[in-house]
């Protein structure tokens, strides 16, 4: 039985790094086979996951000698932090590794759907050549409205500002006379939705941010602006995204994240058709480069959690 366990994808240097002082099971498969990764778990001191394994009590309660959990990424909601702090495992996130490269998701997003002009491959190999319909916006001169104001968000403010766009952003956690805020100016949530040609979100999934994109907070957007969730699903209304973009309320959207990871066919099926919508499978963070980073923060993170238990653990 293995020392540490890793159930998603990980660069394979940082894997190597660990395999070199620990008996180390790599298997991408395991986020798929539950039963087998508990079984996995039973001697494992560590475990490491993106965002798709679910840590929660019952599996915790599986493996006794379990130490700390390293996170490839950031997000925490698919961990259960209260059944980890009961137990004494230590939570690791790789906080400061893809932060440029979720704000390069964001602003591409934006550049795409501003633009329009970069879905008329069939049309023009067709010979349609719908010069009129393919004709969209710049990006300079509009206005960039993120929800929350955390290390992602701030990164996608600098892109934002390079490109000439006027930033503004809601976070309640962050006063408004912090030096952070720099050239982006601080704001209410009604007053991003409303005045904002690029909505994108930068919370953390609690019970206060689910769906804090709801059928009213779309209903108070322009018709003309674009909304981009790189974040966590969950935080938007799915059901009421689909019907605004598809009645033409919104100009456009971009999800990288869903309520339902993968998508099953029913689901699927709701967003096939609609005009103008990006789907991307929870990629907005991984890039080869980011891959690398994160990998080998998160295995750092592992390392000195296991140098620091007691040889007797």
């Amino acid at each position: 039985m293995a020392d540490i366990v890793i159930s998603e994808f990980m660069d394979q240097e940082a894997v190597a790094r660990l395999s070199e002082r620990w008996s180390t099971d790599y298997d991408p498969t395991l986020v798929d086979q539950r039963e087998l990764l508990a079984a996995r778990l039973k001697e494992a001191r560590a475990l490491i996951v993106r965002n798709r394994t679910r840590v929660d009590r019952p599996l915790i309660e599986q493996a006794p000698r379990l130490r700390v959990v390293g996170r490839l990424g950031v997000g925490l909601d698919n961990i259960d932090l209260a059944a980890c702090k009961e137990r004494g495992i230590t939570v690791c996130p790789a906080r400061g590794a893809n932060e440029s490269t979720v704000a390069e998701y964001v602003i591409t997003a934006a550049l795409l759907l501003l633009r329009g002009a970069f879905q008329a491959k069939d049309a023009v190999i067709a010979g349609a050549w719908p010069r009129e319909d393919a004709i969209g916006h710049e990006i300079a001169g509009k206005r960039l409205g993120l929800i929350g104001f955390g290390a992602n968000a701030r990164e996608t403010a600098k892109r934002g500002l390079a490109l000439g766009m006027h930033v503004a952003a809601y976070d309640p956690f962050v006063p408004d006379d912090d030096l952070v805020w720099g050239s982006v100016r601080p704001a209410s949530l009604l007053d991003i939705l409303r005045h904002s040609d690029v909505v994108s979100l930068h919370v953390p999934l609690t019970d206060a941010t689910r769906r804090i994109i709801d059928r009213s907070a779309i209903a108070a957007m322009p018709p003309s602006a674009v909304l981009i969730n790189a974040a966590r699903g969950g935080l938007l209304d799915e059901e009421a995204l689909v019907e605004a973009l598809t009645q033409g309320h919104l100009a456009g959207a971009a999800l990288d994240t869903f309520e339902q990871e993968p998508l099953d066919a029913e689901t699927g099926r709701r967003f096939a058709g609609v005009p103008n919508l990006l789907l991307t499978p929870h990629i907005a963070g991984v890039t080869e480069e980011s891959n690398r980073r994160v990998s080998l923060v998160t295995a750092d993170n592992v390392a000195r959690v296991l140098d620091s238990l007691p040889q007797s653990d």
